[in-house]
């Protein structure tokens, strides 16, 4: 690949893989680190990537590299959290619709919730969404189904204790 045609895939992609990796971070600037450091790689593996594959090949590097960004800010988030308990910090939350929904989302194993995300959020196909995970057209359905079937539990428990 030459610097011509990655520049044309960055254009053609970069705003898509922005909305995925901030619908699933939730974070601007660690969505932006993420693209980021897609297309840095994106750049360093350019002999080995063929422009066509390239669009898959980036959102699977960023799934990977969220996944990983995910489970490193969640252990320094339990570890916050058990401080500010033992101190006597913790403040109660206060949920609103979009908070109940996103923590539904985000208690979503990793690949149900990317799934969710191309699927519903972004609007890929269940073969993109199978092309980008590395994952077969009836695997996706079967995450998605399951996922959603998650989040319809989880927010039919909270509307029966209200």
């Amino acid at each position: 690949m030459r610097r011509r045609e990655y520049n044309i895939i960055v254009n053609e992609h970069s705003n898509n893989l922005f909305g995925y990796a901030m619908n699933f971070l939730r974070d601007r600037e660690d969505a932006e680190d993420i693209v980021q450091d897609v297309f840095e790689k994106l750049w360093v593996n350019r002999g080995k990537v063929e422009p066509a594959k390239a669009k898959s090949w980036m959102f699977t590097t960023a799934h990977n590299a969220m996944i990983n960004f995910s489970t490193r800010k969640s252990r320094m988030s339990f570890y916050n959290e058990m401080e500010r308990f033992e101190k006597g910090e913790i403040v109660p939350n206060s949920f609103e619709a979009n908070e109940v929904v996103n923590r539904a989302v985000s208690i979503l194993p990793p690949i149900q919730k990317s799934i969710i995300i191309l699927r519903d959020l972004e609007g890929y196909s269940y073969e993109e969404v199978g092309e980008i995970l590395n994952l077969s057209e009836s695997q996706v359905k079967v995450y998605l189904f399951r996922g959603r079937r998650k989040i319809k539990k989880q927010l039919k428990g909270l509307v029966e204790l209200v």
